[in-house]
């Protein structure tokens, strides 16, 4: 193929593309702490972005990987934060097992309440999600309030979560809010730092898909 241009690609075929990304990653990634089972969803994370620093400052909890491959087993429902990461994440494997993606920062209640209340959206979503979402999967890229909030409503026994995937991204209250979730014992991912956001919790998420697939 011609692209008329000086430079001509390795590869166009998609999955020698992907081996070769991931060589390189391997090759460049250098030292690092992550168990085996980590990282697989670190090298989705740095092939999301091709940021080496925030694939590196990913937190585990200790049962993260085995708790979010087994509410996607047992068909468990994925919360997102937002519409764009619900459409990123890849349905037919969660369906596969089961499960639903579910956002609810757009339905009509939640709206109705958040101008009632005069509070966000996402704070609003979160409530509603821990009541019909018990031990899924709270993957949240977008919204640090949402995270907040989700930290609460677990501090107050009020959400139990299989796996809390917190990654926003932000100047206000994102780093802060990855933070407290890094102190609570229940399973979660997340990372330091203001990085993060709606793809990088896609691709940890798929990350985990792909390693419940695969069994």
């Amino acid at each position: 193929m011609d692209f008329r241009t000086e430079f001509q690609p390795v590869t166009v075929q998609p999955q020698q593309i992907e081996k070769r990304s991931f060589q390189i990653i391997d090759e460049e990634i250098g030292e690092h702490h992550f168990t085996e089972e980590q990282y697989p969803i670190v090298q989705r994370v740095i092939h999301a972005s091709a940021d080496f620093e925030l694939g590196r400052s990913l937190l585990f909890h200790p049962d993260a990987v085995r708790a979010g491959i087994k509410a996607i087993r047992s068909g468990k429902t994925v919360v997102a934060d937002v519409q764009m990461v619900q459409v990123g994440v890849n349905k037919v494997r969660i369906e596969k097992f089961g499960g639903k993606v579910k956002v609810y920062i757009s339905d009509e209640d939640v709206i109705a309440e958040a101008k009632r209340i005069n509070t966000t959206r996402a704070i609003v979503a979160m409530r509603k999600a821990v009541k019909e979402a018990e031990g899924g999967i709270f993957a949240i890229g977008n919204a640090p309030t949402a995270l907040l909030e989700l930290i609460r409503l677990i501090k107050e026994g009020e959400a139990r979560p299989g796996l809390v995937i917190g990654l926003p991204v932000g100047f206000v209250s994102a780093a802060e809010a990855k933070a407290e979730l890094a102190k609570l014992d229940v399973p979660f991912i997340t990372n330091i730092g203001r990085k993060g956001g709606s793809t990088i919790t896609v691709a940890a998420l798929n990350a985990l898909s792909l390693l419940a697939e695969r069994g």
